[in-house]
């Protein structure tokens, strides 16, 4: 199994990533896919010096070219995306099959102009909603938690407060 565990963080590598969901999803390493975090120097640097693990931060254009290379290896990844924009384009515009993973689990995304709290850190945008819309379509659970402890409920849960 090459994706052992999908996530949706705004923090994208941080302690909670690395060490609280790696003990109930093992992992051999981290993948951030995320534009802006790839292509400049200091945040980039700073992700993977966030974890002990192999850590990868790269562009949507640069897994696209290497999710075939992440799928074949026999190592285990997180794959993590700053926003559900993101990782909608993957999962479900690009049609990436992580294997038997089927749940994203949604982490702090924090609050803005133009976003509905839904728990404790945890906000999104109608834009954000319509992408965790197509993701649940697409066959995914879409489970909101910070930690698995203190989860908040399924985006069904969720979904009626933005139109669905």
């Amino acid at each position: 199994m090459a994706i052992s565990f999908i996530r949706v963080d705004d923090r994208m590598i941080h302690g909670q990533t690395c060490t609280r969901w790696s003990l109930e999803y093992p992992c051999d390493g981290l993948i951030a896919v995320n534009d802006k975090a790839a292509t400049t120097a200091v945040l980039k640097a700073a992700y993977k010096s966030a974890s002990e693990k192999k850590t990868f931060v790269w562009t949507l254009d640069e897994w696209r070219a290497k999710c075939g290379k992440v799928l074949a290896s026999k190592d285990r990844y997180f794959l993590i995306t700053k926003d559900p924009i993101d990782m909608k384009k993957i999962l479900v515009d690009d049609g990436f099959d992580p294997g038997e993973v089927k749940t994203v689990i949604i982490g702090p995304c924090n609050d803005r102009p133009n976003a509905i709290k839904l728990g404790n850190n945890q906000s999104i945008t109608q834009e954000e909603a319509d992408a965790l819309e197509a993701i649940m379509q697409k066959g995914y659970e879409v489970e909101f938690a910070l930690i698995k402890e203190s989860a908040i409920g399924n985006w069904k849960k969720f979904r009626s407060q933005f139109g669905y």
